[in-house]
């Protein structure tokens, strides 16, 4: 067997390992999705799978979408109703992380999701825009197979859009930062009782937003601090967590939601989940470039510090950086200063031969007299 042979062996084995996990993954966090099932046993507020279909993509790349596939299949082949309908939605499953995908490496989206730009592309494409196809796909083949009325469609699809969308809010978010977790060594005590805090604050929010009273505006706080002074890393996780309470009392019907038909539950539940979770992206995003520019700042302070430093010492000429203008016009300084230089060289050349062939010219006139001279004698 050759070295490439091997290789391409070694590959394939990797991929298909790759599909495989990505499947069991999604097959796993759909049994989790679905114990807050709301249309049918099988349409959720919540969809995880969705998340990790679209991390997956964008840490993995485009070749493990059979692994999205394999496991919308498991999931949905018990669900029913009948083999068309289920490839179907294995289908619409499939393609909708994809097409977030393709949208949001068109609008050069990076993973660590450290710049607005980033934050905005993620919710409105990859959430809001891209979960368009499955909730139209899914709740579609529904209604054609004669499990919802006419009556229930869009009932069926809001609930259907609103737990895709969620999934890719609160889900890739998260999945993303375990990506590049790493556990911190120089942390001091008192920032580990700041993260114990935020993480009882925010259990206790939930437990009171799950109650009877419509308190869930308390956690708009607690999203803010997490961005503030933990960025991503403490407002992904945070805004998981808070939307999962908010789900949950979606689902029993109290606070907020008491009262209200599926559709008015599902848009307060869109609403205050989209605001809940566009907040802390937001603002964790807006922390992080601050802090990028005062640490550019300070770079710069310090080796302007450095620079006035070897002035001050002598013999030293600085070279700042120039704008384009005065680019351009040190350019032509330059290649003028070429052009000159080349002149005189010539000049000088022309000078020197000039000199030469006359010196010779000499020397042979006198060398010429005196063998005249020479002749007479």
């Amino acid at each position: 067997m050759t070295a490439a042979r091997r290789e391409r062996l070694r590959r394939g084995a990797a991929a298909a390992l790759e599909i495989c996990v990505v499947a069991a993954v999604y097959y796993g966090s759909a049994k989790l999705g679905l114990l807050q099932q709301l249309v049918r046993g099988q349409v959720t507020p919540l969809w995880p799978p969705t998340g990790i279909a679209l991390a997956s993509l964008l840490l993995r790349g485009p070749r493990v979408w059979p692994g999205i596939a394999l496991g919308a299949l498991l999931v949905n082949i018990s669900l029913g109703p009948s083999l068309p309908a289920v490839l179907a939605i294995v289908a619409g499953n499939t393609i909708a992380p994809v097409c977030s995908y393709a949208l949001l490496r068109r609008a050069g989206f990076r993973i660590e999701l450290s710049r607005l730009r980033d934050v905005l592309a993620l919710i409105f494409l990859g959430a809001f825009t891209g979960m368009l196809v499955s909730a139209t796909i899914g709740s579609g083949t529904l209604a054609l197979a004669g499990v919802v009325g006419a009556d229930g469609f869009w009932p069926t699809w809001s609930v259907w859009w609103t737990g895709d969308a969620m999934g890719v809010l609160v889900v890739t978010p998260v999945l993303l930062v375990l990506r590049s977790a790493r556990w911190p060594k120089d942390a001091p005590p008192s920032r580990w009782v700041e993260g114990f805090l935020l993480v009882a604050a925010t259990a206790g929010v939930g437990l009171v937003a799950t109650g009877s009273a419509p308190l869930m505006f308390l956690s708009f706080p607690l999203l803010i601090w997490a961005a503030f002074r933990f960025q991503l890393a403490g407002a992904a996780p945070c805004a998981l967590a808070v939307s999962t309470f908010t789900i949950i009392a979606a689902a029993r019907g109290t606070g907020p939601f008491t009262g209200h038909d599926l559709l008015t539950s599902m848009i307060t539940l869109q609403a205050f989940n989209g605001s809940s979770a566009l907040t802390a992206l937001l603002v964790a995003a807006a922390v992080s470039e601050r802090n990028q520019f005062q640490q550019e700042i300070s770079q710069a302070c310090g080796y302007l510090a450095e620079m006035v430093a070897k002035i001050s010492a002598g013999g030293y000429q600085p070279t700042l950086p120039l704008r384009f203008g005065e680019v351009n016009r040190a350019d032509e300084e330059n290649e003028l200063g070429e052009v000159n230089k080349v002149d005189q060289e010539n000049k000088l050349g022309e000078v020197n031969k000039f000199d030469e062939e006359t010196k010779v010219g000499e020397e042979d006139k006198r060398e010429g007299r005196g063998g005249r001279t020479g002749r007479t004698a």
